[in-house]
């Protein structure tokens, strides 16, 4: 699966959580891994807006969906 997010943000993200470097494959684990929770997350989401009827996925399924997860 080719990776979605770009490293400079997530590099960021770890900056801002106090490192003051940041090797390059922290940053692409520390991505992978936002992936992957993230399709998690929406994919719930997805399912909790059917379960409603809905096509849209609104902020309350993400919501919702990282409760339950």
């Amino acid at each position: 699966m080719a990776r979605e997010l770009p490293i400079a943000p997530v590099d960021r993200i770890v900056r801002k959580s106090g490192a003051s470097r940041v090797s390059e494959s922290a940053a692409l684990a520390l991505a992978d891994m936002l992936e992957d929770v993230g399709s998690e997350v929406a994919s719930q989401a997805m399912r909790l807006a059917r379960h409603a009827g809905r096509k849209t996925v609104t902020a309350d399924d993400i919501r919702l969906a990282s409760r339950q997860l």
